[in-house]
């Protein structure tokens, strides 16, 4: 893996494609157990979940729903701590189990939000699927149930995750390097 620079910024090679990929491998295992006999309905988190969600849900063997929403809590490199709802939810959770799909959890805001919503939509179970996760950023106090893995608070892009909206198609995970 080589650097790569998105627009303005360079970043370096932090976690291989096939790293990430035997992670989503393990968090379908979990979730294809522990939903049998469920009918969960997966809530991706877009913009940056579509690439994990896709990959993860191709390997879900279960009976399930799908949809989006598109919620937005960063401008450039920084979180904004409010969450905008850009496409709201539109199916019925009430009484469903749901499944939300998220590509990161730093601070937990963006998932805190969600959670919220749910449960004022009576959803009956709702549990978090979280390809990366930022123990040292995370503010909040609600469980990841399906995690692929921890990372440091640095600054990363690739596998839908972005820098203003760039970044998002490298198979693999790269980390900023600071210049400052």
């Amino acid at each position: 893996m080589k650097t790569i620079k998105v627009k303005d910024k360079e970043f370096s090679p932090f976690i291989p494609e096939a790293k990430i990929q035997r992670a989503v491998k393990l968090i379908s295992r979990q979730i294809n157990r522990d939903m049998t006999g469920k009918v969960p309905l997966f809530l991706v988190i877009l913009n940056g979940a579509f690439i994990f969600a896709s990959d993860l849900l191709r390997r879900i063997n279960l009976d399930c729903d799908i949809t989006f929403v598109k919620l937005a809590s960063y401008e450039g490199t920084t979180t904004t701590s409010t969450v905008r709802e850009l496409i709201g939810l539109g199916e019925v959770v009430k009484d469903r189990t749901i499944i939300i799909v998220e590509d990161i959890v730093d601070t937990g805001i963006t998932i805190e939000h969600v959670i919220q919503m749910l449960k004022k939509m009576e959803a009956a179970d709702v549990r978090v699927a979280a390809m990366f996760f930022k123990p040292d950023a995370f503010r909040k106090d609600f469980r990841i149930d399906y995690k692929g893995m921890d990372i440091p608070p640095d600054f990363v892009v690739g596998y839908g995750l972005d820098y203003d909206g760039f970044g998002r198609n490298h198979p693999a995970l790269y980390r900023l390097i600071r210049t400052e």
